[in-house]
């Protein structure tokens, strides 16, 4: 369930393969190459990739550094990959990326849902959580054209 309206929804047709592109966005420390925002993340434990599975996601907006405790609630190479932020006191937050064939390549569909205002969010008021959706909106946006720079040239 969304809560204050935190919800927002990218997409980016890419010429490459569904399993390519699912790869690359489940190599979590990798993510950094193409988000604005997220500057890596790294794996706790043996690094699998599967349900269960918990990550340190590290994030960078201006001068502002944080990291969040995540874990993987969906893999199912080459469809979905998913994650919740939070796992500890929430979730928090849902990141789903989706791969859908199309005729010549794939449609990526990047998701975000606030279920739980994180700490960090509690006793903003709507305004400023408005603007938070609207820069996430941006990030997913520029993610999702980086990855299709970086596989199409």
């Amino acid at each position: 369930m969304t809560v204050h309206g935190m919800h927002r929804q990218a997409w980016v047709d890419i010429q490459a393969d569904p399993a390519e592109l699912y790869d690359l966005v489940a190599d979590l420390p990798r993510m950094g190459e193409w988000s604005p925002e997220n500057v890596g993340g790294e794996w706790q434990g043996e690094p699998r990739g599967g349900p269960g599975d918990r990550f340190m996601g590290h994030n960078r907006i201006g001068d502002r550094e944080w990291s969040v405790l995540c874990e993987v609630t969906v893999a199912n190479p080459p469809k979905m990959f998913e994650w919740v932020t939070r796992p500890d006191i929430g979730p928090c937050v849902r990141w789903t990326y989706t791969f859908e064939p199309i005729e010549y390549g794939t449609r990526v569909t990047e998701t975000w849902d606030v279920m739980q205002l994180p700490p960090s969010l509690v006793g903003r008021t709507q305004e400023q959580l408005d603007q938070r959706s609207e820069t996430v909106e941006r990030a997913m946006i520029t993610t999702l054209h980086s990855l299709k720079a970086y596989l199409e040239g």
